[in-house]
């Protein structure tokens, strides 16, 4: 047996050891669950909602043990003993979760406790206390192998030291699966420092491709769950992508890590029953990603609320003929708009003083007739006033009840509308926003759509009975969980916790705390991560920090890969009208991804380009330099299929894993026939070729994903598809983590071409 064998050994009586654990935690909440399941607490909703919330508890418990069964441990720390000696220390074990016994020891450290951090940040220079750290490989309960990174040189010849390839390398050098993996056990000092930062404001973590920006963020969500749980628990974490295809990369990571109760969307779903996915072309998205955008919605909603220029005459029921004129209708519109409530909640002012003139005028019409009018007669005449025909058709067409989908196509559709609208926005050309009425929402209109959710409001009473019921029903809860807290013992959920569990589980159909927030446009999340951010519009921004008011947020993004015209060209400058001072930008300076021959003609591209930022440093060498491969400039589509068949054959035989085939929409559009019929069941287009050998897509589809090897075809058309093309180049040549292929028949950018 080698001395790799032997210490692999030891490891596993260690691992096996906390399998154990995890298998009866598992077996006694399974019991503890079914046994709450099956009790009868007594007909009262007080006794049922006590059992609710257990079971809620312990499903949440359940959920969270059975999540961390891959690789539940991954790492030791070996502390230095005493006297600074190099042995005789503590030593802890770092995984998924914090594992303690039935007498109280710590067996294993959640990595995100600070007993943990020396894992991830100690270095030979500044060891923190550690004399060793072991990295653990774990495969379907076994370790298959170790490996250690001495920090005290006095461990150098110690018979238990393994070394080996590298955690990380091996993790960087496997072959992509179509999903992100979480980087728990090889997080490096750089990414874990802003993963444990504790800033209260919005956090920027600015990286270049390959930085692990992305499973950064994701797991700075985790740690805030784990250190904010009562708070986050509350109120929920809501986590944005550029699209389906990546939210669908990443579905996976928090899971591993223990974390379910976090709502994903894309920018196109962040309106609770609305789904868009197109997008505006450049110069249309540009406009409607502007700040003079709330301007211009603020003058379309004030252009519903109308006047007259000559008066009316209105018939009631009774035949009595009423006069509308234009001087009651200003004075209520006046009166209305003073109270700065939404469209719909000041229409019932206005209603509510028309009728009044209304009412005052029937009434001395009766007197004027001989009729006697007492005060107690008023309500009546209203009634009958609010539900004349006449008066109804006359005040609706007055200041209508409006909606913000069927307000923003009839603003779009309608030519005097979007003229009256677009004296708002001065140095814009609003003319470019007009569309055919019913056309399809774009991502670009979510912003436009929400901002006039806040215009317009609701005047739906049902909805506001709904709201204080609920509001009573979670008082008197939380009154209840303080006493089934205190007579449980459950010192580890508070009283608001429990009433949250009991709200969302103990009636059917009560949705849970994140359904709700998904399903719910003004609820305020208590953390926001948003990645690709440098994608937002001004108009994005807005919709993201009414969603987070705290303004506790971790934003994750690169300028150098900005593609559309209304994104950031800093982060200062994208933000400071919403956080003024509580801006952190931490900076990830190494780039894992991407070998350094393909690294260095991408940073190249930019620089011939005149693009000015900061590139990360690589620190892989990879195996192949960039291939070019020249098509002749008339090259038809099945030319174009061979050589790309070609291309992705070569990839696959040199590297295995998945393939990126990556170029404009009208290009994929002009070979999908062609590509569908030489790789039929291989390869599949946008998101759904994550799950097939071969991917197919567009720039904007590829960011934040990452592929073993990647075919870029025509890169001049891409640098053309719009103002910011050399960044959206940038971003398919940074996506292979071996291997890129350029094919081309026009003219190659400046920077690229064989040296």
């Amino acid at each position: 047996m080698t001395q790799r064998d032997y210490e692999i050994q030891r490891e596993q009586h260690r691992v096996s050891a906390l399998y154990a654990r995890l298998d009866d935690l598992i077996e006694k909440t399974e019991t503890r669950l079914r046994t709450v399941q099956s009790t009868n607490y007594g007909s009262t909703h007080q006794n049922r909602s006590e059992r609710d919330a257990f079971a809620a508890r312990y499903q949440d418990r359940l959920a969270q043990l059975q999540s961390v069964e891959h690789q539940l441990t991954f790492g030791r720390i070996d502390a230095r003993g005493p006297g600074d000696s190099a042995t005789g220390g503590e030593t802890h074990y770092v995984g998924r979760i914090g594992l303690t016994g039935d007498d109280g020891q710590q067996q294993l450290v959640d990595w995100r406790a600070p007993a943990a951090a020396p894992f991830y940040q100690a270095t030979a220079s500044a060891p923190m206390g550690v004399a060793r750290r072991r990295h653990l490989t774990i495969r379907s309960r076994r370790v298959t192998d170790i490996e250690d990174d001495v920090l005290d040189l006095d461990l150098l010849d110690d018979d238990g030291t393994v070394q080996g390839e590298g955690a990380l390398l091996q993790a960087l050098n496997a072959q992509r699966s179509g999903r992100m993996s979480d980087i728990v056990a090889t997080i490096q000092g750089e990414q874990d420092r802003i993963i444990r930062a504790e800033t209260r404001g919005v956090l920027v973590v600015q990286g270049g491709p390959g930085t692990g920006k992305t499973a950064v963020a994701l797991h700075r969500a985790a740690y805030l769950l784990y250190t904010q749980r009562e708070r986050l628990d509350r109120a929920g974490v809501l986590l944005v992508g550029p699209n389906a295809a990546f939210l669908k990369y990443i579905e996976k990571v928090l899971p591993s890590l223990g974390e379910t109760g976090v709502v994903m969307a894309t920018l196109g779903s962040l309106l609770p029953g609305v789904h868009a996915t197109r997008h505006d072309d450049a110069p249309v998205a540009e406009v409607k990603g502007n700040f003079a955008m709330v301007r211009f919605l603020h003058r379309a909603v004030e252009d519903r609320q109308k006047t007259l220029e000559a008066p009316r005459e209105l018939v009631l029921d009774d035949g009595t003929r009423l006069t509308l004129r234009p001087q009651d209708v200003a004075e209520a519109r006046n009166i209305a708009r003073s109270t700065r409530k939404p469209h719909n909640e000041a229409r019932v002012v206005f209603v509510r003083e028309m009728l009044a003139r209304l009412v005052r005028q029937w009434e001395s019409k009766l007197r004027e007739a001989g009729v006697t009018v007492m005060p107690d007669d008023r309500s009546g005449y209203l009634e009958d006033l609010r539900t004349t025909h006449d008066v109804r058709v006359a005040l609706n067409l007055l200041w209508m009840p409006l909606a913000p989908v069927t307000l923003l196509d009839s603003l779009f559709s309608k030519p005097r509308y979007l003229r009256s609208a677009a004296r708002a926005l001065r140095h814009l050309d609003a003319s470019i926003l007009a569309r055919p009425a019913g056309s399809p929402l774009t991502v670009e209109d979510i912003p436009l759509l929400d901002e006039l959710a806040e215009l317009l409001g609701t005047d739906d009473e049902a909805e506001r009975a709904a709201s204080r019921r609920l509001r009573d029903e979670t008082a008197q809860l939380v009154e209840y969980a303080e006493n089934v807290v205190q007579n449980h013992g459950l010192d580890t959920v508070s009283a608001e916790m429990l009433a949250a569990r009991v709200q969302a589980g103990a009636t059917p159909g009560r949705l849970t705390a994140a359904e709700r927030a998904a399903n719910d446009r003004t609820w305020a999340f208590g953390h926001v991560v948003l990645d690709e951010a440098q994608e937002l519009s001004a108009m994005q921004w807005r919709v993201l920090f009414r969603r987070c008011p705290s303004k506790s947020m971790t934003i994750v993004g690169d300028i150098a890969q900005t593609s559309t015209p209304a994104g950031a060209r800093s982060w200062s400058g994208a933000l400071h009208h919403y956080v003024q001072d509580r801006l952190t930008v931490a900076d990830l300076t190494v780039n894992y991804r991407t070998p350094r021959q393909i690294s260095a003609v991408a940073d190249r591209l930019l620089a011939d380009n005149g693009v000015r930022v900061r590139t990360p440093r690589a620190v892989r060498e990879g195996t192949w330099p960039v291939t070019y491969h020249r098509l002749p400039e008339a090259a038809d589509v099945t030319e174009w299929g061979a050589a790309l068949d070609a291309a992705v054959a070569r990839s696959s035989s040199s590297v295995g894993g998945r393939v990126a085939v990556i170029a404009t929409a009208g290009m994929i559009s002009r070979l999908r026939g062609e590509l569908e019929t030489r790789w039929a069941t291989r390869a599949d287009f946008g998101s759904r070729g994550l799950d097939t050998e071969i991917a197919v897509l567009t720039p904007q589809e590829a960011k934040g994903l990452e592929f073993d090897a990647v075919v870029i075809a025509e890169p001049q058309d891409l640098c053309d598809a719009g103002p910011r093309g050399i960044n959206d180049l940038y971003v398919a040549m940074t996506r292979p983590t071996q291997r890129l292929d350029i094919l081309y028949a026009r003219r190659l950018p400046a920077g690229l071409g064989e040296a």
